[in-house]
């Protein structure tokens, strides 16, 4: 029998945003501004509100549409876009807004991540003002669910790839193929699928363009991908493609060429990185609290000398965690933020969130499998943060070419 408390939330009493348990050592984000600091306020009020939902979802393999939607009702999915119809979010502000939610649930982490650091930054960028018109407002506010699909079965890391055509066919496009771990690919929304331009003759034969399709329309079907041991808490979707026609119209005019995609996926890249940071500290939290309540040879973990130091490697991890993301969010504040940047971030903390999740469910001993206590869960959405947005070894090739200016890629 455990001797360990859990308490509401996560196991673990939670966190204000004034670093209360010290897990802001360096205080790094004592000097947040007001309104960011209401962000995030807001943000961490929705985990609490329904964390101890989410943790029965994430047991069950089931995706709550009205939790994600409930992002949406609060203005969380901003993601730092700047457009004039969305609530302003700085980097900071939307970096905190992940952290946060990940600190809470991965899978909300990563619905903010597809619906919107992904769709609604692609509709936003690149679609047509009639789309805009249509769809921008619906999905910032999570009325509308909404996917991002550019992997394939087939090309993951190699995305520029991409085996999707899309044939003009008098005044339609009709897209064949397939589409693979696509987030709310199977949501009843809408999807932006990326294909290549099959127009032998054409000026943009080869090209690759992003096309707006309702899931409801004929030839698509999304079915969703059973058997995850991570990010259970958000379904992702295997799509087929076999025919879908739709109007010529449903192409959005911004995207010309693969960089586009390329564009939209390194703006994301930093939010896997303050991602990271939330799981890691939800883990180094669990380990803290763990440590200060567990008794054993008569004493509280806490007191023995390996405990604290294996508290204090994991907090030094975090520690430069977090200087990591603030940096990042004041360059892409100050417009120098170059994409190999925001890879290395993303490079560093995944890899320092698994090392300190790791070192959390040892120091928990058999009570580190447990749900409830939420080191494993976050253990466990790691592996999905560390692969997805550019595998680790994809990023350490973009940071390689940039600072040899050789690519070794092919």
């Amino acid at each position: 029998m455990s001797d360990f408390t859990p308490r509401p939330g996560h196991g673990v009493e939670r966190y204000d945003v004034t670093g209360r348990l010290g897990t802001d050592y360096y205080q790094v984000f004592a000097d947040i501004p007001a309104d960011d600091r209401a962000v995030w306020q807001r943000a961490q009020a929705y985990v609490d509100e329904v964390g101890t939902r989410m943790q029965q979802a994430w047991d069950a393999a089931e995706y709550p549409v009205d939790v994600a939607m409930r992002l949406g009702e609060l203005d969380l999915f901003n993601d730092g876009i700047v457009h004039p119809d969305l609530t302003r979010f700085s980097p900071l502000a939307a970096g905190l807004v992940n952290m946060e939610v990940s600190r809470g649930d991965g899978s909300l982490g990563t619905v903010i991540a597809v619906q919107g650091g992904l769709a609604l930054r692609t509709l936003a960028l690149f679609g047509s003002p009639e789309q805009q018109e249509r769809w921008l407002k619906p999905v910032a506010r999570g009325e509308v669910l909404a996917s991002f699909a550019l992997t394939e079965p087939d090309h993951g890391s190699d995305s520029v790839s991409l085996e999707t055509v899309a044939r003009r066919d008098g005044d339609h496009w009709v897209l064949d193929g397939a589409k693979k771990w696509i987030g709310n690919g199977a949501s009843g929304g809408i999807t932006f699928v990326w294909a290549r331009v099959d127009s032998p003759g054409d000026e943009i034969h080869g090209a690759v363009r992003c096309f707006l399709v309702e899931q409801d329309t004929a030839g698509y079907t999304g079915t969703v991908i059973g058997g995850k041991a991570s990010l259970r808490g958000i379904h992702q979707a295997l799509i087929t493609l076999d025919g879908v026609r739709v109007p010529h119209d449903a192409v959005l005019p911004g995207t010309k060429s693969f960089k586009d995609a390329s564009t939209v996926l390194y703006s994301t890249r930093s939010g896997v990185a303050w991602s990271a940071l939330g799981h890691a500290t939800a883990c180094y939290e669990a380990a803290l609290s763990y440590a200060q309540q567990r008794v054993q040879f008569g004493k509280p973990l806490a007191r023995f000398q390996m405990v604290q130091e294996r508290l204090a490697q994991m907090l030094e991890e975090l520690t430069g965690m977090q200087l990591y993301c603030r940096h990042l969010a004041d360059l892409e504040a100050s417009g120098g933020l170059r994409p190999t940047q925001a890879s290395l971030a993303k490079y560093h903390n995944t890899r320092a969130a698994r090392r300190i999740a790791a070192t959390a469910r040892d120091l928990l001993g058999g009570n580190g499998i447990l749900l409830e206590n939420g080191v494993m869960q976050h253990m466990a959405d790691i592996e999905a943060i560390h692969t997805y947005e550019g595998t680790e070894s994809v990023q350490a090739l973009l940071i390689g070419r940039d600072i040899t200016g050789v690519s070794a890629f092919v």
